[in-house]
């Protein structure tokens, strides 16, 4: 059986917002999570989106699945979903239309201390002076 291939979503939330909203922020944290569901369900994640605030019809999104790359979208949560896209339910009206699932991973967001949240401002402020998030 082909495994099934997944688009996992994370939202490009503004470093700014940081302090006040660090998940939202941290586009590594997101993805991860949508892995870790993805693998336990036997599935692959095979593209990786980052949006903020994009249409639900937006080429973008559905790219891979027109071209039969993608099977599914992940998101971590309703949260993320609702900051990466301008109308969520029109989102699900799309995917049921087009026949692709969409799946919140559902997993508790991390807790983030002081240290963590130097850490993702240190990787996303820094990315061009050769910085990999270690």
């Amino acid at each position: 059986m082909d495994d099934v291939r997944v688009a996992a979503i994370a939202s490009l939330t503004p470093l700014e917002e940081l302090d006040e909203d660090p998940f939202l922020v941290d586009t590594r944290s997101q993805h991860a999570m949508c892995v870790r569901w993805a693998r336990d369900k036997g599935y692959v994640v095979t593209r990786q989106l980052f949006c903020y605030g994009i249409r639900p019809d937006h080429d973008a999104l559905w790219a891979d699945v027109d071209e039969g790359a993608v099977d599914l979208f992940v998101a971590p949560n309703d949260r993320v979903l609702a900051r990466a896209l301008t109308d969520v339910p029109a989102f699900h009206a799309e995917c049921e239309r087009r026949g692709v699932r969409i799946e919140t991973a559902g997993f508790d967001e991390p807790v983030y201390d002081a240290p963590m949240k130097a850490g993702v401002h240190r990787r996303l402020s820094m990315p061009t002076a050769g910085y990999d998030g270690c």
